[in-house]
């Protein structure tokens, strides 16, 4: 795993094409979640998800 050890779980939120509101990505700051993008380009939803997933299984390996 890329940076140390494997994580006990990873959560992936993804967002509307038009992204989270402000308040929204306050509110899973406060809850602990380490917000991340994938640039300045938009994806279909169901695009975002499948990109997201294959990142962090390319950074963390299989997640058990």
């Amino acid at each position: 795993a890329v940076g140390g050890e494997k994580p006990c779980w990873v959560a992936l939120f993804v967002g509307p094409e038009g992204g989270f509101a402000p308040k929204e990505v306050e509110d899973f700051r406060a809850l602990g979640f380490l917000p991340v993008s994938l640039g300045p380009r938009i994806l279909r939803t169901e695009t975002a998800a499948i990109a997201g997933t294959a990142i962090i299984q390319h950074l963390v390996g299989d997640i058990d």
